[in-house]
């Protein structure tokens, strides 16, 4: 992680003397994941392009004031959450809404389950059923959320930011986002619990 942090400064640097490839060289690195995080934030999946778009012209524009104080990805990730808000508020839309059928999803998206076309050794119909039945136990938990609860776990949970890199996303003290955290957690484990038969306390 360091080694890609210290890449990532490198082409910021390059960026400020105004190497415009260096800036498409990190979007070609971050697109992907910046997509696929304003995808679990909307509905609509025909908003996600515009506002990838909208994230990285808004950084490039923004990126002669940074200061490199956190990660280049992390700060992404805030002007893409920060984007995605303002512009579903402008559509008097919810922002923040997790489209379940993403949760889980593999790197490119690809919502069809191998389980669906075959069974791998020792999976069982009922098995496979029973992973399903808690997949859907689980987003419909997330759905439930609230926005800042959702936000949080999404950005721990699936796109694997530590706690101070969500609270710099967040832009809130990191014991918020533990709390957060820990509160959607519980309220997961609540509705897993009679699925998994778990004893009150425990958390996955």
């Amino acid at each position: 992680m360091s080694t890609a942090a210290d890449d990532d400064a490198l082409l910021v640097e390059r960026v400020k003397r105004g190497d415009t490839r260096a800036f498409e060289m990190l979007v070609v690195k971050y697109q992907r994941r910046i997509e696929r995080l304003i995808a679990r934030m909307v509905r609509d999946v025909d908003l996600v392009p515009d506002i990838a778009q909208e994230t990285f012209i808004r950084a490039y524009r923004a990126l002669p004031q940074f200061r490199g104080e956190s990660a280049f990805y992390t700060w992404l990730y805030r002007i893409a959450v920060n984007t995605a808000k303002k512009q579903l508020m402008e559509l008097k839309r919810d922002p923040l809404v997790f489209e379940a059928a993403r949760f889980g999803g593999d790197e490119d998206g690809d919502e069809t389950s191998r389980a669906e076309n075959e069974l791998s050794d020792g999976e069982t119909p009922e098995s496979v059923l029973a992973t399903k039945e808690i997949a859907l136990t689980v987003n419909a938990a997330i759905e439930s959320l609230s926005d800042d609860l959702r936000q949080a776990i999404t950005l721990r949970e699936i796109e694997g930011l530590s706690y101070e890199e969500i609270a710099a996303v967040m832009n809130c003290p990191i014991g918020t986002v533990r709390s957060r955290i820990f509160r959607a957690r519980d309220t997961i484990a609540q509705r897993l619990r009679p699925l998994l038969d778990t004893r009150e306390g425990e958390r996955w």
